[in-house]
């Protein structure tokens, strides 16, 4: 094990369409995408595209959902650990103008305990709140093993108050803060009170929001990337999430900066493409990001590592 990933699992079917029916209407999407879907999910379907295999413990159900979920999971070499549930979860996307409605169908209702699984070897942990006994149990004791911490906290669960006291980094959405009923700002006072090392909010193409070891608020401002080219946002966080993972256990030495803007940069591809599978980039593809937005390249993976993904 290398890195453990805990969440929900959706397949997810995201769709072009000019408007949603009502009543008796009908109407043909333009184009679509089934998928894998939800938060810590996708962020380790993104780690393994990257080359590392990650452990992901996932509800399945024994349906045909589940199975398309299990063949998909053997596809990226990740090391999948079952949690029974009734039945899968789904998501309904609809990406417009740079924004998504979503419709989820989600069965979160968990037949079993979760699975208790050896760390020996893992250097990461990555939650979105899903599971929310998994992800405290293995939060604490990553914690106390010194193993790295990370949360997406996309929104407000059961205990994330008390979940964030064994984070080290928590990247929320405003989502998030609108919940706790704070602005982006005190939100990272929050965080920093909560114990978290590391401390940001994404503010979507307004950048990311954060605050360093040092405690020192940072911005980064996100890619100019032209708005023709933006495809689907959705699971773009995901994919944020999933490559600071990835950059964090490729070079652990480097800046939380520099794993950041490894990120943005995943993210930035995503963006440009429609559901969350033909969204994973390569290491080949954040490095054309970097090079065609003029970012720096401090933050990317050694020559050697680029030439091999490729």
């Amino acid at each position: 094990m290398q890195a453990l990933f805990i969440g929900q699992t959706y397949i997810d079917v995201t769709f072009l369409a000019d408007h949603i029916p009502a009543g008796d209407e009908k109407s043909v999407a333009s184009e679509y995408a089934v998928s894998f879907g939800g938060n810590a999910v996708t962020a380790a379907f993104c780690c393994a595209k990257l080359s590392i295999k990650p452990d992901l413990i996932a509800p399945v159900a024994p349906d045909w959902l589940g199975r398309m979920f299990v063949e998909m999971a053997a596809k990226y070499g990740l090391h999948l650990h079952q949690r029974k549930v009734d039945k899968s979860s789904l998501s309904f996307i609809m990406p417009r103008d740079g924004k998504r409605a979503i419709v989820r169908c989600r069965d979160d209702h968990y037949l079993e305990p979760f699975p208790e699984l050896d760390l020996t070897g893992c250097r990461a942990l990555h939650i979105d709140g899903h599971q929310p006994d998994a992800a405290l149990h293995y939060a604490k004791l990553c914690r106390q093993a010194g193993i790295l911490t990370s949360l997406d906290g996309g929104g407000l669960r059961t205990n994330t108050h008390e979940v964030l006291t064994f984070i080290d980094v928590a990247i929320v959405a405003e989502r998030f803060c609108q919940q706790i009923d704070k602005t982006p700002a005190a939100t990272l006072d929050y965080l920093k009170s909560r114990g978290c090392r590391i401390g940001g909010v994404t503010l979507g193409e307004r950048g990311l929001i954060w605050y360093d070891e040092t405690g020192e608020v940072r911005k980064m401002p996100a890619l100019a990337i032209p708005p023709q080219r933006v495809r689907d946002t959705s699971g773009a966080g995901d994919v944020f999430h999933g490559a600071y993972v990835y950059s964090y256990l490729d070079n652990p030495q480097r800046r939380w900066e520099q794993h950041f803007q490894f990120a943005q940069r995943a993210a930035t591809f995503k963006i440009q493409h429609l559901g969350n599978e033909a969204g994973l980039p390569t290491l080949a593809d954040i490095d054309a990001v970097a090079r065609e937005f003029d970012a720096p390249t401090a933050g990317s993976t050694p020559p050697a590592r680029r030439a091999a993904a490729g």
